[in-house]
């Protein structure tokens, strides 16, 4: 397995500064980070951050909750560029795992990032439906080592 430092995070200025540090592998965001930064378009502000982060991976996610609309987000956000990887929830607001929509995500070729995963059951699960083919990033809470990540990104 591989531990990639990424930033998350949404400010323009922000991302300009640690785009270009080399311990940097890529971006996550959310609409709420975007929306403390200025965001009042998602997909034009994300495409702002493509624009300046268009050779790393930068996660952008779904803002749905419910199978279907999941999808429709999930396919547009896809082809917003080509280092996009589309953030999917480990499990919905109402604590039901998104299995089934990662699954049919991956297996469209769909590089995703499954977030908000507590547990090694969870984990597991995911590792048990997607594809070796699809690039998929899997972020890990982990309490506090999630706020060390952070802090040591602030003070690059």
């Amino acid at each position: 397995m591989n531990t990639k430092i990424f930033c998350d995070i949404a400010e323009l200025d922000q991302i300009k500064k640690f785009n270009k540090k080399n311990i940097v592998k890529g971006f996550t965001t959310n609409p709420s980070l975007m929306r403390k930064a200025g965001a009042v378009d998602y997909k034009s502000y994300s495409k702002k951050i493509l624009k300046i982060c268009n050779n790393k991976p930068v996660s952008l996610e779904v803002f749905a909750d419910e199978y279907e609309e999941i999808k429709i987000q999930a396919m547009k956000i896809n082809t917003w560029g080509k280092n996009v990887y589309v953030k999917v929830p480990v499990a919905n607001s109402k604590g039901i795992f998104m299995g089934r929509i990662i699954k049919e995500l991956n297996n469209q070729n769909i590089k995703l990032n499954i977030t908000a995963v507590y547990s090694a059951k969870q984990t597991q699960k995911i590792l048990k439906l997607i594809n070796k083919k699809t690039k998929v990033i899997i972020s890990i809470f982990a309490g506090r080592a999630g706020i060390l990540v952070k802090i040591l990104c602030q003070n690059l």
